[in-house]
């Protein structure tokens, strides 16, 4: 387990995010362009209680699965961290199926509940993919314990592949029947990405894993008790941190239409609400999908260390996280922030109208990226040193004050559905800071703010400016979208030429990414020429 190996399993599922994101591009563009905004509203309606049903099922375990291998890895002890994989699979087969048949069950009872009746069809279709992934997160966390994040990333990208073929394929052929069908059949795409995604993930392990280890022969029901137990102790707490932030989709989905509706904005409540979810939050989900997996890779790296009281290589995963949050969410906030019309616009342009008002909601979730970024790596580093609960408390805290937040601020007119980002973003600053003091008494928190704070910061805020005024230069010569992409293009390389400049990161550093030490040998060979 060597200290840098996190960095190059989070810079493999940032690579494979990056790539479904692009292949969900080929999904939700053409969906949102081509559905109204009623529509969306039935498309997106069961995703706040589809994630949470989701993260109740798989959030906690697979991090359990991940921390638990790790230790025993470290521990030389092949045959035990294989009976976890078992007795996790038999628990997250349960659970999965249990939380589908209640998704399913309850698909009248949720849509009525939430102002949306028609909806009831997207409920239904998406109910399935609950157990499949259920159990496909298993093979995840699988893989993970051991640090190879590969087979994580692959599977990841044909789950995404079969939900745009057969999502998008569903929501044309259905148009006809009435936009709540095609809604349903464009949500029916998450369940057949979800059996994909299993099926290759099996595979892999059939062929790669299952001949290379030794089997770990009959498992005892004490043995199976004592394993379960360890899990859920790791898990539960991972579990009720993470359902928080479903649960907070769904505290906008029960208040912002309701509040919306109070100051007299009955016709557009719908509308706001799919721009808040399936417009300006659908952006956010791009950049979070690359923290999201240092939060992943970073759990058995630390576990590890922690286990073996090795503290230098401890302290070593935990700077490394923090700043990769920083390297990675500073220019995200900045660039989501400064060009939110520009991509709205750009990704967007049958619905100019919806764009005009969407961008605005961006440009906040955007300033708040960074510090949703810091919370989720935080959150790995405190889970793999054992403080499970800690995470979830201190965004516990956020989400409370989010309910009256988001009831006070959607009420005020000027502010309307604005107010719920706002409120999500001071969510997200709190529970970030109260991560960060809960890491540094732990005594490990051992950074250089100038290197690790203040040069991402200065090399985002000027990339910032630059990006705005080549914009605005470009559009006097091409279009506004050949504009907006040469504009981000070339805000990037400016960003990365910074980063090198104000010794944010250096040449020794970049080989700690896949493929990092070809380009050093392409930088050394171009700055010799």
């Amino acid at each position: 387990m060597k200290k840098k190996s996190f960095i190059k399993g989070a810079a493999i599922l940032g690579i494979s995010g990056i790539l479904v994101k692009g292949i969900g591009a080929f999904f939700r563009i053409p969906l949102a362009n081509f559905l109204t905004d009623e529509g969306m509203s039935f498309y997106q309606t069961p995703y706040p209680i589809y994630n949470w049903l989701l993260v109740v099922s798989t959030a906690g375990v697979p991090a359990a699965i991940a921390k638990t291998i790790s230790e025993r890895l470290a521990e030389d002890d092949e045959i035990g961290a294989h009976k976890v994989f078992r007795v996790s699979l038999s628990l997250m087969a349960f659970i999965g199926l249990v939380s589908s048949i209640l998704m399913y069950a309850l698909a009248e009872t949720i849509a009525v509940a939430v102002k949306n009746p028609l909806a009831i069809y997207s409920i239904r279709a998406i109910a399935p993919a609950i157990v499949f992934i259920s159990v496909m997160s298993v093979f995840r966390g699988y893989f993970n314990g051991h640090q190879d994040l590969a087979p994580y990333g692959i599977s990841q990208i044909f789950e995404q592949l079969g939900r745009v073929i057969v999502g998008l394929g569903l929501a044309i052929a259905l148009l006809d029947r009435g936009e709540e069908f095609s809604a349903a059949g464009a949500t029916f795409g998450a369940t057949a990405g979800a059996i994909v995604g299993f099926l290759v993930i099996f595979l892999i392990y059939e062929f790669k894993y299952k001949r290379r280890h030794l089997a770990p022969g009959v498992i005892s029901f004490e043995e199976r008790r004592q394993i379960i137990r360890r899990l859920l102790v790791i898990a539960v707490p991972i579990t009720l941190g993470a359902s928080i932030i479903p649960i907070m989709s769904i505290i906008d989905l029960a208040l912002v239409m309701r509040r919306l509706t109070a100051i007299g904005m009955v016709e557009q409540a719908n509308d706001l609400y799919g721009q808040l979810t399936a417009y300006a939050g659908a952006l956010i989900n791009i950049p979070q999908v690359v923290t999201a997996g240092i939060q992943i890779s970073i759990i058995p790296a630390v576990s590890s260390a922690y286990a073996l009281k090795n503290y230098h290589e401890l302290r070593a995963n935990i700077r490394n996280g923090i700043r990769t949050a920083l390297i990675l969410g500073l220019p995200s906030s900045v660039g989501l922030s400064v060009m939110a019309r520009e991509i709205m616009y750009l990704l967007y342009p049958m619905q100019r109208q919806v764009v005009a008002s969407a961008s605005g909601i961006l440009q906040i979730l955007g300033i708040g990226f960074v510090f949703l970024s810091l919370f989720q790596v935080t959150s790995g580093v405190l889970q793999g040193m054992g403080k499970q609960t800690t995470p979830a408390k201190n965004l516990l805290v956020g989400a409370v004050l989010k309910v009256f937040l988001v009831y006070y601020l959607v009420s005020i007119p000027a502010l309307n559905i604005r107010g719920a980002a706002l409120s999500t973003l001071i969510t997200y600053f709190i529970a970030a800071v109260l991560n960060l003091r809960s890491l540094k008494n732990t005594g490990h928190l051992v950074m250089e703010k100038a290197r690790y704070v203040l040069a991402p910061l200065a090399a985002s805020l000027i990339m910032g400016i630059f990006v705005k005024v080549s914009y605005l230069g470009l559009t006097r010569v091409v279009s506004d979208g050949m504009a907006t992409l040469s504009a981000i293009f070339g805000a990037v390389m400016v960003y990365l030429f910074l980063l090198f400049y104000f010794k944010g990161i250096s040449m020794d550093e970049l080989e700690m990414i896949p493929g990092g030490k070809k380009i050093r040998k392409l930088v050394k060979r171009r700055s010799n020429e």
